[in-house]
């Protein structure tokens, strides 16, 4: 699927993206660990860090937690302060801690839970979605709080592929168990 470059396309990616990678996670079992064979070409953390289908589900559930704070708390203030996208003290270079953080945070959490978690604020992804414009969505630095990108930009991260991610993991995981 090609990048999307306006809200139709990005509504139509999410949704999309969502529904297949939802499809796959229900064809294994809640509670089913992560077995598949880790190689050499699989340098991302994530590969040793997501132990099971709920460590998916978390991670998408807290970055679209980033997008949707991130989103709010520039929309509703004054523009002299923007508020970065990675919360202090992580940047672009460190941010795999901060990932890190959230699977730690969430060991307690259960499949179920993390399953609504990530229901609800997908829903959540899409209105906001819906709520810009495309030339708010896809202008380079349109917002000055957005730097030097897009904001549809961050929201095509935080949900197409992002889903496209989890579910290369989840095919993995089915291609091991078959």
């Amino acid at each position: 699927m090609a990048r999307p470059t306006n809200k139709s396309e990005l509504l139509a990616a999410a949704t999309a993206q969502f529904d297949q990678m939802w499809a796959l996670m229900e064809r294994l079992p809640q509670d089913t660990a992560f077995t598949f064979s880790i190689t050499e070409k699989d340098k991302e953390a994530h590969w040793q860090r997501d132990k099971n289908l709920r460590d998916i589900l978390i991670h998408l559930y807290e970055w679209h937690q980033l997008t949707l704070n991130w989103l709010a708390a520039n929309r509703n203030q004054n523009q002299q302060h923007p508020v970065p996208f990675l919360p202090a003290p992580y940047s672009w270079k460190n941010y795999g801690a901060m990932n890190i953080g959230f699977w730690e945070k969430h060991q307690g959490t259960t499949y179920e839970t993390a399953r609504q978690q990530l229901l609800n604020s997908h829903e959540a992804m899409l209105q906001v979605i819906a709520s810009f414009t495309d030339e708010e969505l896809f202008t380079k630095a349109y917002f000055k709080w957005s730097g030097t990108t897009s904001v549809g930009s961050y929201l095509v991260s935080s949900t197409s592929s992002h889903y496209a991610w989890a579910a290369k993991k989840v095919k993995r995981q089915l291609k091991e168990s078959a």
